[in-house]
């Protein structure tokens, strides 16, 4: 129709008459015009490599975060006796540094993809994100049960913390589906970023409570003034817990 622009849509990256990505084509014109097999075994080769630079500057960081989480302190208990204790608590540790270790790469990708497209998501950071959420709550628990021998038993010892980080994994998915379905479709407002990023030092805190058994000595002691109100109001009768009688 006379007036009217006829939509062309534009070429694939690396293709003449295609956009320009962030790093490629290095060639300009001469890249675009190679066969698609060199380019092939070129781009190859380069992803190699840049997986084994993001591997070595990966275990840097986590050989450093180990580091850090390994060291101790010297206290001096009130009887004049010297402790030796770690200075970072396992479970805090766990949950921010080592998680930031291991996750970098996936962060640092989703943040720069956003950037280049101007606050919208790209087709490589959420998926990234969430297929790692996925693989490291099914394959890795999968892996860690079939690696137990037949003959062996293994325990969870801070149940109430493994409790915890489960249930902040299920709802952190829910609140995804609100985020991205239910409230705002396909658009993530201030608020809900802001709500998002406050439930990580929610869970760090809950985490540590739980792993210090801070809640367990509430429990305890509310059941133990429960008790002490029991015993004393039971028939107007004294009793004992100590197994005397009153």
């Amino acid at each position: 129709m006379a007036g009217l622009e006829e939509y062309v849509p534009l070429a694939p990256i690396c293709r003449p008459g295609g956009a320009t990505g962030m790093f490629f084509p290095f060639g300009g014109k001469t890249e675009e015009d190679m066969s698609d097999g060199l380019r092939t075994a070129i781009y190859g080769i380069s992803l190699a490599y840049i997986f084994v630079a993001v591997s070595i500057v990966a275990d840097r960081f986590m050989g450093a975060i180990e580091t850090i989480t390994s060291r101790v302190a010297v206290k001096r208990s009130a009887e004049g006796k010297r402790r030796t204790g770690k200075i970072w608590n396992d479970t805090v540790a766990n949950l921010t540094l080592m998680a930031l270790g291991s996750s970098a790469p996936e962060i640092m990708l989703s943040v720069v993809e956003t950037l280049l497209h101007g606050n919208y998501s790209g087709d490589l950071g959420p998926g990234t994100i969430v297929g790692s959420a996925a693989f490291n709550l099914f394959v890795i628990i999968a892996a860690c049960i079939v690696a137990i021998p037949s003959t062996e038993i293994r325990s969870i010892d801070a149940e109430l913390v493994f409790f915890v980080t489960g249930v902040f994994s299920v709802v952190a998915y829910a609140w995804l589906v609100v985020i991205v379905e239910l409230n705002t479709p396909d658009v993530v407002d201030i608020w809900e970023a802001v709500v998002t990023l406050l439930m990580m030092p929610v869970l760090v805190g809950v985490s540590y409570l739980c792993d210090i058994g801070w809640f367990q000595k509430l429990w305890n002691r509310g059941a133990s003034g429960e008790d002490q109100k029991g015993g004393a109001n039971l028939n107007g009768v004294s009793v004992q817990v100590d197994g005397g009688t009153g």
